[in-house]
């Protein structure tokens, strides 16, 4: 019987009710499940577990050459729980013969309900009329609506595709930036391929939903922001780093634009002296997008029929590494 260890979710009552569903669900599969969360993260916990397990559910905390080459003998396959891999040497697994999955739109529809959540949050000024409400101040100011507006949506896949489909009733015009767009998708939807300059300065909601990569590192800068309309909001959740929030807080301090909505930073958890905290107009939350009973549940699932399907010796579009099975890097 192959076995299956978890490193993600706290002790809640939540995590407890959805990790015996997934000791119930992959014992239907024919593995062992054993849940081991992981707050705070240690590394001789994680390789004494993989050394006695043949796959790991894996979160956000760095897997490379130090892990991999102690518990290379027992586990051969990590799946990310979620889609974000940046902190996993995918170069040092193949070396290791350990195939790295991600759980590629299980966590669609929470993410992208998310982000229109933080949209709108930041047009209609929530955070600032919640601040005043509990301050004792009466004090109104006049926001923005999203309805007929424009929405542009960096990065369209799955996640960004959906949010398209949840503004289908908000009648905007929606633009998209893909750096490998495909355009057939886009046009299906009613959605305008535009360039990321144009959709900056068109946009007066802009969603971020791209991978984070040496490419989209600050991608969103002082420059692109300065392209930006000063009634226009931004929100990311995806990777904390595609945002210089040096920049960003900067951008909102002066009023260059409306309003941000942030659930992702480049240091997590975001430290108590970071000068977003200041700031009325930033709605801020704790890397939380995905965290819904529903989406949390579709990974979990997700993660267990990945590992299965590995193990019966099935392909599967979700292995990052194909090369593992050669022992080499990419």
């Amino acid at each position: 019987m192959k076995k299956i260890v978890s490193f993600f979710g706290d002790q809640s009552e939540i995590f407890c009710e959805l990790n015996r569903r997934a000791e119930e669900y992959a014992a239907s599969l024919g593995m062992e499940y054993r849940w081991v969360p992981q707050l705070p993260f240690s590394q001789e916990t994680v390789i004494r577990e993989l050394q006695n397990a043949d796959a790991g559910i894996i979160d956000i905390e760095p897997y490379g050459e130090p892990i991999f080459s102690q518990v290379k003998d027992s586990t051969k396959l990590l799946v990310r729980f979620g889609v974000g891999f940046d902190k996993v040497d995918l170069k040092a697994a193949s070396r290791n013969g350990i195939a790295i999955a991600r759980t590629t739109g299980a966590n669609t529809t929470g993410v992208a309900e998310m982000a229109l959540t933080l949209m709108l949050a930041c047009k209609r000024r929530i955070n600032t009329y919640q601040a005043r409400t509990k301050s004792g101040k009466w004090q109104k100011d006049i926001g923005h609506e999203i309805i007929g507006g424009t929405v542009g949506i960096i990065g369209y896949g799955s996640i960004g595709r959906r949010l398209a489909r949840l503004l289908g009733g908000f009648d905007c015009r929606i633009l998209a930036y893909d750096p490998f767009p495909k355009k057939e998708v886009m046009d299906a939807d009613g959605v305008e391929l535009v360039t990321l300059e144009e959709l900056f300065r068109q946009a007066d909601a802009i969603s971020i939903h791209v991978p984070y990569t040496k490419e989209t590192h600050h991608m969103v800068n002082r420059e692109t922001l300065g392209m930006m309309k000063s009634t226009a909001v931004i929100v990311n959740t995806a990777r904390g780093n595609i945002i210089d929030e040096e920049a960003l807080y900067e951008a909102l301090k002066e009023g260059q634009i409306a309003g941000a909505g942030v659930d992702v930073f480049a240091q997590e958890p975001l430290p108590a002296d970071s000068p977003l905290l200041t700031l009325e107009n930033a709605v801020l939350t704790p890397h939380v997008s995905s965290q819904t009973v529903e989406s949390l549940w579709n990974i979990y699932k997700m993660a267990i029929d990945i590992s299965a399907d590995f193990f019966a010796g099935k392909g599967s579009p979700h292995i990052l590494n194909p090369d593992y099975a050669e022992g080499k890097e990419n």
